[in-house]
Formats: C-alpha cells, structure tokens, sequence
C-alpha cells in the first residue's frame, strides 16, 4: 500500500513507492492490488502505454531521513520498496545511499535484475530481493533467477497463491 513512514504492515516499517504502475506479467498481475488500489484513486498508470506516476522530489527525500534517523539504532528499520510497481521495471540509486535501512525488493522480473543495478555483483548488504510466485510455472520459471543473486536476503512472497508449490532448497 502507498503508505510511507510508519507502516501498518506488520514486516516492514517503511513503505516507499518511487513511482506507480507497471506492465502485466504474469498470472498473479490479474489480482494485483496496487493496480486496483491506483483505480480506486483515479490513476491510470498501468500497462506498457500509460505514464507511471512519478513521486516529487520531497518524497525521494524520505527515505534520506530515515536512513538518518536509523543510524545508531539498535534495531535495523525494513523499506518495502515499490508496493505500488515493480522496481525492477526502472532502477533506483538511492538503495545505495541509505546504507542503515534494509530494502525489501519485490519483484515478477528476477531475470533483469543483474542488467538493471550497477551492483549486480557485489550487491548492498541493506538490499534484500524477493520475488513473486503464484503457481509452480512461476517457481520453475523464476526462482534460478533468484538463486543467481548474490542477496544476503533473498525470499518469495506467493501471493496471490494461485496454486500448489514445491519449493525445493
């Protein structure tokens, strides 16, 4: 959800939206909240045509002040990023600039993940990367692209569950 600072949602406390609205890529994008969320709110923002909705220059600056905030903290604050898109659609540089706060990463695109950072290789200890599966399709699809990331985090969120999985360390 497009919340921000102090989320309701109970793994993270932080949400950051850089932009709304992505393109369907698969069988879960048919129950994807964050489009529904968007028409809720007047925003035609999905699909290859449409312009995202970009966010101001005070709301990229956020994630600064927490990052500010968080040093020193004893306990390490989580950014889910991109609640309301796919970060792996477009690339975002702040990631690096916020070494105290952990980003969730969400993403149905693992496989462009490596041509999209700059870190491909030596990949930010504060980012985590997960991916979406809904059906075993999508697990046999995606998940060697998961493995092929050197995250210090990586994990799947399997909602919407269209399906019976076998996960398979």
């Amino acid at each position: 959800m497009p919340v921000g600072a102090n989320s309701k949602i109970e793994w993270t406390t932080h949400t950051f939206n850089p932009w709304w609205g992505c393109t369907k890529v698969s069988e879960a994008c048919k129950h994807c909240y964050a489009e529904t969320w968007a028409k809720r709110v007047g925003q035609n923002i999905w699909g290859p045509k449409p312009q995202r909705r970009f966010m101001s220059e005070t709301h990229w600056k956020q994630p600064l002040k927490w990052n500010r905030d968080a040093d020193g903290a004893q306990e390490r604050p989580r950014v889910f990023c991109a609640s309301m898109a796919d970060v792996f659609e477009r690339r975002d540089e702040l990631l690096q600039q916020t070494p105290n706060l952990d980003w969730l990463l969400l993403t149905k695109r693992p496989q462009n993940v490596k041509k999209m950072v700059s870190w491909a290789h030596e990949w930010p200890t504060n980012v985590w990367l997960g991916v979406t599966i809904e059906l075993q399709q999508r697990a046999d699809e995606l998940l060697p692209h998961l493995d092929e990331i050197p995250a210090k985090v990586r994990f799947i969120s399997a909602e919407p569950l269209l399906g019976p999985l076998s996960i398979q360390s």
